[in-house]
C-alpha cells in the first residue's frame, strides 16, 4: 500500500498536509527524521502511517499521558491495536501490555521516557520487532531547550541497541535547538523537515493594558465561540473565571489543584461546547485536539516565545479566522524579573532541599535508591517554613541534575504488606471466610508481600476473590484494622522517585555550569518575549518566524502591526 492508501483506508482523508508526506518519504527509506511543525499541524500523521506500513512495532516515547490515552484510544477506535504505559501503572499492568505488545498484534507502543531504563523494559527490549523510534516532544531531549528531560537522554543509549530509524517531532525548536536534538537522539545524517510556521488564519493582537480585564470581556463578547484565557497562577484562573460569569461569559476554570474529577468534567464541558472559555494555567491544553478554538487569550506574558507559539497555536485548527491576543503592562515586566529569582534558587538552597526531601521521609545516608515517594508539596513546604515555588523549581533543578524524577498527578496503586508474623498467621481468628480467602490470596500472589510493601493489582485480586474492586478496598480496610497488613490505599498524588541512594553534603553534583546555562538561556527567551510585547514595527508573525530561524518571510497583514501600518499609508 502507498502512504495515501493508508491515510484514506484508516484516516478518511485523501491527501497530505504540507510537509506531512516529506516526513513520511524520509521514513521509509529509512532515514532519521527531525520534523519541526507548529501545533495542529498533523505530526501524529508523520509516524502513524509509516507506521501501519512497517511490519514490526512503532515505539512511540511520548511525557503527555493525556496525549498517550486520546492516541492509543483513537488508534483503536479506527481498529488498529496501541498500548500505553506510564507512570501510575501497576508493575503486572506494566508486564502485561509488554507481553502484549512483544508477542500479540500490536503496531503502536507508547512509552513515558522515565521508563526506558527500568530493568522491565529492558528485559523485553530484544523481543520488541521496533520498526521506528518516535521522539514526541523533542525539545525536551535538548539541554537548550525550554523544557529539558534528563530522561530523553536514554533514547540515544537506546539506539546503541535497536536499528531503527528515529522519527522526532517537535512544535518549538530554534536552529540551536534543533541540531542538539539530532546530536542528542544520534542521527546518522542531519535531517530535519520544516513546515512552514506560518498560519494565515491566526491573527496576532498585542495590548499593553492597564486594564485588562475590559480587554478580556471585548474579545470574550466580540469573538463567539469556544476559546481558552491562560493565566499565571490559581488563583488569578478562579477570579477570572468568576468575573467572566458574573458579566454573562459562559466560563469555568482549570488547574492543577483541582481533583482528576473535576478537571476530566470541566474539560469534556469545555470540548463539547457547554462551556466557552476555559480560563486556565498551562497544565491545561497539552494533548487537546479541539479544532474549533476560535481565540487564545494570554492574561499574563508568558515566559518565553516557545511557551507562547505552542499555546498561542491551539486556536483556529480548523484553518477558520481566530485570534491570539497577548495583554501586558509595567507589572509583567516586573514580574518577569522576579520569576527569574524563583525559577532558579540558589544551589544552596538546592542542595538544601535535597537534604529535607530525605529527611522529611526519614531517608537515612547512602540508603532511598528506587524509593517511590507520595509528596505533598504543600506539607513539605509548610514543614520547613519555606515557600512552595522556590521549592518546586529546585525539585525541577534536581530532576535536570538527574537525582530524581518529579512527577505531578500520578495515579499511585494499592500497596499491601503482611505485617503478623508468618508463623502465627494461621491462628489469628479472622472475623469472616472472606478476610480469610484474601489473606490467602495475597501470600499466593505475592511472595514478597512479608518483607516490603508490595503494589497489588486490585482488578486481577478482586477477579480471584469473584468480588469487585469496591469490596476488594474494604476488605483490605479491614485487614489492616485487624493488624495482619500494612494498607496504603490507591491515591492521586505527586510523586518523586529517587534516582540513588541518599547523598551526603558537599557530594551531590548539582552541575554548576548547567545551571548557570540555563539561567542565562531563560534570560534570553524572557527578553525575546518582552520585545515581542514592545514590539511597533515588525509584523507579529514575522517576528516570531524568525525566532524559530525562518527567515524567508511576509507580513500577515492581519496582526495588531499590520493593520497599524495599513491605516498610516
Amino acid at each position: 500500500m502507498t502512504p495515501v492508501q493508508v491515510l484514506r483506508d484508516y484516516w478518511g482523508y485523501d491527501g497530505f498536509r504540507p510537509s506531512q508526506e516529506e516526513v513520511i518519504r524520509s521514513a521509509i527509506e529509512g532515514k532519521d527524521v527531525l520534523a519541526i511543525m507548529p501545533t495542529g499541524g498533523g505530526k501524529s500523521i508523520c509516524f502513524q502511517v509509516p507506521g501501519m506500513m512497517s511490519d514490526g512495532l512503532t515505539l512511540v516515547v511520548t511525557p503527555l499521558i493525556a496525549l498517550m490515552k486520546d492516541q492509543t484510544r483513537n488508534l483503536e477506535e479506527r481498529g488498529i491495536r496501541a498500548l500505553a504505559i506510564h507512570a501510575g501503572m501497576t508493575r503486572r499492568e506494566v508486564d502485561l501490555a509488554l507481553n502484549n505488545a512483544a508477542y500479540g498484534v500490536c503496531k503502536f507502543l507508547y512509552l513515558s521516557p522515565e521508563r526506558l531504563g527500568t530493568s522491565l523494559f529492558q528485559s523485553y527490549l530484544e523481543l520488541l520487532n521496533i520498526s521506528y523510534i518516535v521522539v514526541d516532544e523533542a525539545h525536551c531531549v535538548s539541554q537548550w531547550g525550554y523544557d529539558f528531560r534528563p530522561d530523553y537522554l536514554k533514547i540515544g543509549e537506546l539506539r546503541e541497541r535497536v536499528d531503527a530509524p528515529v522519527i522526532a517531532l517537535t512544535a518549538t525548536a530554534t536552529p540551536a535547538v534543533a541540531d542538539d536534538i539530532m546530536d542528542k537522539l544520534g542521527f546518522k545524517e542531519r535531517n530535519v523537515i520544516k513546515s512552514g510556521f506560518e498560519r494565515p488564519n491566526l491573527t496576532y493582537i498585542v495590548r499593553h493594558a492597564e486594564d485588562k480585564n475590559s480587554q478580556l470581556l471585548s474579545i470574550c463578547a466580540g469573538v463567539p465561540g469556544t476559546g481558552i484565557v491562560y493565566a499565571r497562577n490559581r488563583l488569578k484562573c478562579e477570579e477570572l473565571a468568576a468575573m467572566l460569569t458574573a458579566e454573562g461569559v459562559s466560563a469555568s476554570f482549570y488547574h492543577a489543584g483541582l481533583g482528576q474529577r473535576a478537571r476530566s468534567e470541566r474539560q469534556e464541558a469545555w470540548k463539547t461546547g457547554k462551556i466557552d472559555v476555559m480560563v486556565c494555567t498551562n497544565a491545561f491544553g497539552m494533548g487537546i485536539d479541539k479544532p474549533d478554538v476560535r481565540f487564545v487569550a494570554h492574561y499574563d506574558l508568558p515566559d518565553s516565545p516557545e511557551a507562547y507559539f505552542q499555546e498561542a497555536g491551539r486556536a483556529g485548527r480548523d484553518g477558520k479566522r481566530s485570534y491570539a491576543l497577548l495583554l501586558w503592562n509595567g507589572t509583567d515586566i516586573r514580574r518577569l524579573s522576579k520569576i527569574e529569582s524563583v525559577s532558579f534558587p540558589s544551589l544552596d538552597f538546592i542542595g538544601d532541599v535535597y537534604q529535607k526531601l530525605h529527611a522529611f521521609f526519614d531517608i537515612p545516608y547512602d540508603t532511598g535508591i528506587g524509593r517511590q515517594l507520595k509528596f505533598s508539596l504543600e506539607d513539605f513546604s509548610k514543614s520547613y517554613g519555606i515557600q512552595r515555588a522556590p521549592v518546586f523549581h529546585a525539585l525541577r533543578y534536581l530532576e535536570r541534575s538527574g537525582h530524581l524524577t518529579y512527577s505531578e498527578e500520578v495515579d499511585i496503586p494499592t500497596r499491601v504488606r503482611i505485617i503478623a508474623d508468618r508463623k502465627s498467621l494461621y491462628d489469628i481468628d479472622l472475623p469472616s471466610q472472606e478476610l480469610a480467602t484474601l489473606l490467602d490470596v495475597l501470600m499466593r500472589t505475592y511472595p514478597g508481600v512479608f518483607s516490603f510493601l508490595q503494589t497489588v493489582d486490585e482488578e486481577y485480586l478482586a477477579g480471584k476473590l469473584g468480588s469487585t474492586v469496591p469490596r476488594l478496598r474494604q476488605l483490605l480496610y479491614s485487614l489492616s484494622l485487624e493488624h495482619v497488613i500494612s494498607y496504603v490505599p490507591a491515591a492521586h498524588s505527586d510523586v518523586v522517585y529517587l534516582h540513588h541512594d541518599r547523598l551526603r553534603p558537599g557530594n551531590v553534583d548539582l552541575m554548576p555550569e548547567r545551571f548557570r546555562m540555563l539561567k542565562e538561556n531563560y534570560r534570553v527567551r524572557s527578553q525575546a518575549i518582552l520585545d515581542y510585547a514592545s514590539e511597533t514595527g515588525e509584523c507579529r508573525s514575522r517576528f516570531l518566524l524568525r525566532y524559530f530561524g525562518q527567515t524567508e518571510t511576509s507580513d500577515c497583514g492581519s496582526c495588531d502591526v499590520c493593520r497599524a501600518k495599513n491605516q498610516n499609508k
